[in-house]
């Protein structure tokens, strides 16, 4: 219990702490200085997240990262095990990125203002029409050149079961004219939500899978795409 306590004081005292250099990327961004506002923005976003599995004792080993070099954008498509998937993935994925998260993050005072800057968008699941416009904002950003994350299950397992991916939930990759790289996380649940939401030390191992291209594609080959891309993260949790 102390680790969590002292996991989430240092968490939103590590936020305050950063209001310097939010203020420094939010004038960069104002005044059109797009590169080194992402620069900051990625580093920032890296290190924070960097302290926060350390803090928890979490340690990470990543298998394929060689075969993303050199590949931007991307759609990055991913399971979803638990809470601290975003931190991993920003962590230990050596390309700036930014998520598709769900809008409940909105709620979080200064938090949602990094992920602004970071390109993410917030998508609500119950309003169909507010999800496609946060779909095509999504694949606006990817032709802008920002790699994006989707976990497609919607919600976290809380464990190694992997869920059903949401139809035509990749389809943005295609419309975006981007490659879809498939990541398998296994073992985050155990640093929370194997707990009772307690956080204890963990080891997770991520699996970078090749590249799957999505220009040309037909209609029903899109369509495939959730059921095909699930299919190799499950190689890795098996």
């Amino acid at each position: 219990m102390l680790r969590t306590i002292l996991w989430f004081s240092y968490f939103w005292l590590y936020v305050i702490a950063l209001q310097p250099t939010l203020l420094k990327v939010t004038r960069l961004d104002n005044i059109g200085e797009t590169t080194e506002h992402d620069r900051i923005t990625a580093k920032t976003a890296r290190k924070w997240a960097l302290s926060l599995l350390k803090l928890a004792g979490v340690t990470v080993s990543v298998t394929g990262q060689e075969k993303i070099a050199g590949q931007s954008p991307v759609l990055f498509v991913s399971n979803h095990q638990g809470n601290f998937d975003i931190p991993i993935l920003l962590g230990h994925i050596d390309q700036p990125k930014a998520f598709i998260a769900k809008i409940e993050l909105l709620k979080l005072p200064m938090i949602r203002t990094w992920m602004k800057h970071m390109k993410c968008v917030f998508i609500d699941r119950t309003n169909a029409r507010q999800s496609l416009k946060v779909i095509n904002q999504a694949a606006d950003y990817l032709k802008e050149g920002y790699s994006m994350v989707i976990f497609p299950e919607g919600t976290r397992s809380k464990s190694r079961n992997l869920g059903e991916f949401k139809a035509g939930s990749l389809k943005l990759a295609a419309k975006a004219g981007v490659p879809i790289v498939p990541i398998a996380i296994d073992g985050s649940y155990k640093i929370m939500e194997q707990n009772g939401f307690r956080i204890k030390p963990a080891h997770v191992k991520i699996t970078v899978f090749d590249p799957i291209a999505t220009v040309g594609l037909s209609k029903e080959e899109t369509a495939k795409l959730p059921e095909k891309v699930r299919g190799i993260i499950q190689q890795a949790l098996i």
